[in-house]
């Protein structure tokens, strides 16, 4: 609903804009916005519309330039002044070339010239009211990008703050010479800085990813693929990972299964949630990938047989930087970034991915994409 504030020292006319406005509605399909509807005030005199305002300001302004007392120039610059956020339309029988001037630099945003019709009127207002509500979804949207900035690189500081601290507190060590002169007393600092540092790089490529996905700025390549076949290339990637883990993996799929997609990307989701399945895994573990194509969907489904995680942990999982903090998994290194660019490929295929989870017993993943 947007207020409008009438001011004219003319009752009738006063009235009649109410009346015309009350049953004014505004429709903003771009915005997916329902109608907005319009509620009137009145003064009749430019102080009273500034004792009005000084209680609450109006969206838009319908003022009359001619008013005993203080004119509509007059109350113009009072809120210009006062920084009020509301839409001058100014109304006037006496218009003139200078009067539009000093009207329009004191802020006036339209003119609207007496005796006007209601169509006139509602002409005016809704261009006005238009603007009004354009430019505040503009600024939310502007206040939204900024906090969400914030967030996210409040987020990057305190990911990378941590790991940054730990491999400064080993150098130092070392430069001190704190465990001696001899090379071997130092193996442990140089294998904790070196994870620091895998972890650090981890989060860089990640994010890398995901700004390559959001940004729409790299070339999708869409080809037919067989992602049974790039199962078994990722499958392949992740093996001396696994095999360190003492972990076994199963591809159950062994038929072709074709999507028309960028290899990339199937690579990013495969990846991911592999990476995912060995390294929150318990010791001789096991990671089961299912591809099947179902309804025109393509179906990947990997299970292991991990630590697996609760309902509220489940919830979280999807969002960016999240990461499931506890004894399990204090040691094991991630960005919180890996489901979060599956599931932002599997939405640019029309489709989703979702998770089931138990802790102890594993988790599964499925990720659903379009196959065309």
């Amino acid at each position: 609903m947007l207020r409008v504030l009438v001011v004219d020292d003319e009752l009738g006319m006063r009235v009649g804009a109410a009346r015309v406005l009350e049953r004014l509605r505004l429709h903003l399909p771009e915005l997916d916005q329902h109608e907005t509807s319009f509620v009137a005030t009145q003064a009749e005199s430019g102080e009273q519309a500034l004792n009005i305002m000084a209680q609450s300001s109006p969206d838009i302004l319908l003022l009359d330039y001619k008013l005993p007392g203080i004119s509509g120039l007059d109350v113009l610059a009072e809120i210009s002044s006062r920084s009020y956020d509301v839409l001058t339309i100014m109304i006037t029988a006496y218009a003139t070339l200078d009067t539009a001037i000093v009207a329009t630099q004191r802020g006036a945003f339209d003119f609207l010239a007496k005796p006007f019709t209601p169509d006139e009127l509602r002409t005016t207002v809704l261009k006005a009211a238009k603007h009004v509500v354009l430019n505040r979804h503009a600024r939310q949207h502007a206040d939204e990008k900024r906090r969400l900035r914030f967030e996210f690189i409040s987020v990057l500081a305190h990911e990378l703050k941590a790991p940054l601290a730990a491999v400064e507190g080993y150098i130092m060590a070392m430069q001190d010479r704190s465990l001696g002169d001899e090379l071997p007393s130092y193996l442990p600092m140089l294998d904790a800085s070196l994870v620091r540092l895998h972890g650090m790089r981890k989060l860089v490529t990640d994010l890398l990813d995901m700004t390559r996905l959001e940004s729409g700025q790299r070339k999708r390549e869409l080809e037919k693929l067989d992602i049974v076949e790039v199962a078994k290339a990722a499958i392949e990637t992740v093996s001396s990972e696994a095999q360190s883990r003492l972990v076994s993996i199963t591809l159950q799929s062994q038929t072709p299964v074709y999507i028309t997609a960028d290899r990339y990307e199937i690579e990013l989701v495969l990846l991911n949630l592999l990476t995912n399945a060995i390294k929150y895994n318990r010791k001789n573990g096991k990671v089961e990938i299912f591809v099947e194509t179902k309804n025109q969907k393509i179906i990947i489904k990997i299970t292991d047989t991990g630590i697996g995680m609760n309902t509220e942990e489940v919830a979280r999982i999807f969002k960016e930087f999240v990461r499931i903090r506890n004894n399990k998994t204090r040691l094991i290194p991630g960005s919180g970034l890996g489901l979060a660019t599956v599931r932002k490929v599997a939405m640019l295929y029309g489709g989703n991915a979702t998770v089931k989870s138990e802790p102890d017993k594993g988790t599964t993943v499925e990720v659903i994409l379009n196959s065309k």
